[in-house]
């Protein structure tokens, strides 16, 4: 047994709403995810109360029931060694990664009002016009963790199942720059040059779109785990795994249903 990934990244430093996502290389059985659980120990620098979440065979997320405390040190240390995973595979090594939670940094966007608003330790620290999605193609709501961003990246109408055909006016290839990613179904916060003075509409397909001067803002000042909230969109909220919207499972005890030990929430171990 393998995992896949582990995020965040071990060193580095990530916003209070980012959750600790393990991903498997293979399906683990429902009898083997309770022993996995209790192989993945995590310690804090400061008490935090949350729980793990199953969203599938080869994901399980563990999130605090609020956001984490801004300055905790984490450490997930995945003992695995010799572990089944109910279908035949058993661990061969260990996984050990460190982060630390950053600023209190948070963002809210109104869509029906062309708003976005950055917070920093609840006050708020820029205010900006936005356009978000257009009523045929809304904006998610709910609050996205964000997930990265890249100085430029290339979206395709035909990728995300818009327009395939090029003479249909929704759609598009091309590069669009400062582009943070919220969403792995395609939801950023970028630059377009269609909309290059938003503020007044909202027509793009889903994305939220800010001048230039401001996405270059927000593209330095963001990082991954800053929690992105939307409200004023006809869209229901993003599905809890899509990308790492881990808080729009609102409910606590939805999210503790899926602890597969039935321990339900924990309270982390402190460091020394």
């Amino acid at each position: 047994m393998l995992l896949n990934t582990i995020a965040p990244s071990t060193g580095t430093t990530v916003g209070v709403a980012m959750p600790i996502s393990v991903n498997f290389s293979k399906p683990v059985a429902s009898s083997a995810r309770a022993d996995i659980e209790k192989h993945l120990k995590l310690t804090t620098s400061v008490p935090v109360t949350g729980a793990w979440h199953w969203f599938s065979s080869q994901r399980v997320d563990f999130r605090p029931k609020a956001y984490w405390p801004s300055g905790t040190k984490v450490t997930l240390d995945a003992q695995l060694t010799g572990v089944g995973d109910g279908n035949g595979r058993y661990g061969v090594h260990s996984y050990v990664h460190s982060f630390t939670v950053g600023s209190d940094d948070e963002v809210h966007v109104y869509a029906d009002q062309h708003l976005m608003k950055v917070y920093r330790n609840g006050a708020v620290i820029k205010t900006f016009p936005i356009d978000a999605g257009s009523a045929k193609y809304p904006s998610w709501t709910g609050t996205m963790a964000v997930m990265g961003k890249a100085r430029k990246v290339l979206m395709d109408s035909c990728s995300v199942h818009i327009a395939c055909d090029k003479s249909d006016p929704d759609y598009y290839h091309d590069y669009y720059p400062y582009a943070v990613e919220l969403t792995t179904s395609g939801t950023y916060v970028h630059y377009s040059d269609g909309d290059p003075q938003p503020g007044n509409s909202a027509g793009s397909h889903g994305c939220v779109h800010l001048s230039m001067a401001n996405a270059q803002w927000f593209y330095a000042f963001a990082q991954q785990g800053d929690p992105v909230t939307i409200t004023g969109s006809a869209s229901p909220a993003a599905p809890a795994d899509n990308g790492y919207s881990d808080y729009d499972v609102t409910s606590w005890s939805s999210w503790t249903s899926s602890t597969a030990s039935g321990l339900g929430q924990l309270t982390t171990s402190t460091t020394a």
